[in-house]
């Protein structure tokens, strides 16, 4: 297997009685790559998120993520990897340092490391003054940061974010996507799924699924040529009309 393909799937499936949510999917992800997951609603790409990071397992077909297999090293690839939901991941209750020292302990880090780290994230963060604050009092766009800020906490070789942006003002989504870039250039891999079409336009690469399959693969620029769109929203809509099924 080539070192640089981070996650790999090939055929894969996962059926629910006689629902196939996922139908024969295959495609690869390399280190430091933004891949973008996209599809309307009800075509599979939460179920096939869920697959590749070790919540569900697959009907049929393969995948590794981070080097390992998704049937028989599901926990482990949970060690390896960020997430960030589409609703806000962190505890409204707890402190914006108890969030990060809760998730930090998760993954075992030291008391020193958590300490110093967490240091300069609130730095770079500009919510040291908030350090104490709960987390419910922030503004939105500070929650979605600190969120993501946390799933790369424990430095994973891959985070996937599934409608990270979602509710935000553009200004903040601006800002979300530079701290996505710098997390690349870093070497980790972004596996993003979202409904903003402009963002999409930020992805390295972009799938896009209908009805549980992968349709249409390529660059943003390449799409759109394929697709004589001059946006990836032109593109979307026009695979998304091939849809049979809704949520």
């Amino acid at each position: 297997m080539n070192n640089d393909k981070v996650i790999t799937a090939h055929q894969l499936t996962k059926q629910f009685d006689n629902f196939i949510a996922v139908d024969h999917i295959s495609f690869e992800v390399s280190r430091g790559e933004i891949f973008g997951f996209l599809g309307a609603n009800g075509a599979g790409k939460t179920t096939a998120m869920r697959m590749l990071c070790g919540l569900s397992l697959p009907s049929s077909g393969e995948a590794t993520v981070a080097g390992l297999n998704v049937y028989t090293h599901n926990e482990e690839i949970k060690k390896r990897i960020g997430y960030m939901s589409q609703k806000f991941s962190l505890y409204e209750d707890l402190t914006v340092k108890e969030n990060i020292r809760f998730y930090a302990g998760i993954y075992g880090m030291s008391n020193n490391y958590i300490k110093t780290k967490t240091t300069q994230l609130l730095e770079q963060l500009h919510l040291t003054n908030e350090s104490n604050s709960l987390v419910k009092s922030l503004p939105l766009g500070w929650k979605q940061k600190l969120a993501f800020s946390v799933a790369i906490f424990h430095e994973p070789q891959i985070v996937f974010l599934d409608e990270p942006t979602g509710g935000v003002d553009p200004v903040t989504r601006r800002e979300f996507w530079n701290m996505i870039y710098q997390a690349a250039a870093a070497g980790i891999t972004v596996f993003v799924t979202t409904h903003y079409m402009d963002e999409a336009e930020y992805c390295n690469r972009i799938s896009i699924m209908v009805d549980g399959k992968i349709e249409a693969l390529d660059t943003p620029t390449a799409l759109k040529q394929q697709y004589h769109a001059t946006s990836m929203d032109e593109v979307f809509l026009q695979l998304a009309r091939k849809a049979n099924r809704q949520e």
